[in-house]
């Protein structure tokens, strides 16, 4: 495992979220600098901080240095040339760990697009760099003329493309398939690591991997689920993060366009978060949801890991996400099977009208 210095955010929820996506890029955090502003011009924190930032350095002799917001390429450039070390913004991060993650052909077609994104958006500077002798050989094809380089980028993106709509294709000949069949479909979304992966597993028998890491889930996955005497398909999708860039997103538009075609939804919430941390990720989930075309009548709000939660407890936690449909919220526990039957009887209820046999 490799090792990092981490600068981010002055706020412990933020904090404990990057240090997670450091040890889900396989990063072992040595020494964390703390700032309220991420955003100054030249190196992304105050030169003010940069002796701490050196000093920290000299002391604990890091591999890299991950700094958790988007940097611009100067702000990178400038930085690395300081501190003479390779310098992850937060969005080159997160596309460590998906590459790291990626199984299937088509993930990790989505990764390798969602890279060409975050370089191409980068493209223009980082020639400029080149042609200044700053940052020569980047992604291993040398000092390429802007337009050069810039094409063959959007080469690269077109060729990605056109096999990632032949696999969407193909996924809607699946659906199209179901929906011929009959079979009411449902899919899980939620903040990663909310436990979507355990519930899946509890709901189906399936032995999906699950870890308390960040994207175990890429690839989706669907299996039968028996509602009384009829069978639904259930699928899993990849978690959401905030401020997960869009360009990502629509890598993996094809992947989460289950989301969109589904019956249900069910919204996995982990509610042994504090308030604040879970209206975060409850806000940064529901908006990506609503972006992507989901509708919210369709959606059933479960918080997960609900063991020790009170009735009391759980009325407070729907008022402080300002849910208002009681109705579609369930408290649950993916771990111990709280409330798993209930939950059943509320989508056999949806789709058939019926209640389901014990």
């Amino acid at each position: 495992m490799k090792s990092c210095i981490l600068i981010t955010y002055d706020n412990p929820d933020v904090i404990s979220e990057a240090k997670s996506l450091c040890e889900a890029a396989q990063y072992n955090v040595l020494f964390t600098i703390r700032e309220n502003e991420l955003h100054f011009t030249k190196y992304g924190i105050s030169e003010g901080k940069m002796p701490n930032l050196e000093d920290a350095i000299e002391k604990h002799k890091p591999d890299v240095i991950v700094f958790d917001e988007v940097l611009k390429p100067n702000q990178n450039y400038s930085l690395a040339s300081k501190l003479k070390l390779e310098i992850l913004d937060r969005e080159s991060l997160i596309l460590e760990i998906f590459e790291s993650r990626a199984s299937s052909s088509e993930s990790k077609l989505q990764v390798k697009l969602a890279q060409l994104r975050y370089e191409r958006s980068r493209a223009k500077e980082r020639v400029r760099l080149s042609k200044m002798g700053e940052q020569p050989g980047f992604m291993g094809i040398g000092k390429f003329e802007v337009d050069v380089y810039y094409n063959d980028i959007q080469n690269r993106v077109n060729n990605i493309k056109s096999k990632l709509k032949k696999a969407g294709k193909q996924r809607a000949l699946h659906r199209q398939g179901r929906d011929r069949l009959g079979f009411k479909t449902i899919s899980l979304a939620g903040y990663t690591s909310a436990g979507k992966t355990t519930l899946f597993n509890s709901l189906t028998g399936e032995q999906k991997e699950k870890s308390a890491e960040l994207f175990t889930t890429l690839t989706t996955t669907t299996r039968r689920l028996k509602l009384g005497r009829e069978i639904s398909l259930i699928t899993d999708t990849v978690g959401f993060i905030s401020k997960l860039p869009a360009y990502l997103i629509e890598a993996f538009k094809s992947t989460l366009e289950e989301l969109i075609f589904t019956d249900i939804v069910l919204v996995v919430i982990d509610s042994l978060d504090n308030d604040q941390q879970m209206k975060k990720k409850f806000s940064s989930c529901y908006r990506t949801l609503v972006e992507l075309g989901v509708e919210r009548k369709n959606m059933i709000f479960l918080f997960n890991k609900s063991e020790s939660i009170d009735d009391k407890k759980f009325l407070h936690i729907i008022n402080n996400l300002k849910i208002d449909e009681v109705e579609n919220c369930l408290d649950i526990s993916a771990l111990t099977g709280k409330n798993l039957t209930e939950l059943k009887k509320i989508l056999e209820k949806r789709f058939y009208g019926e209640k389901i046999e014990s």
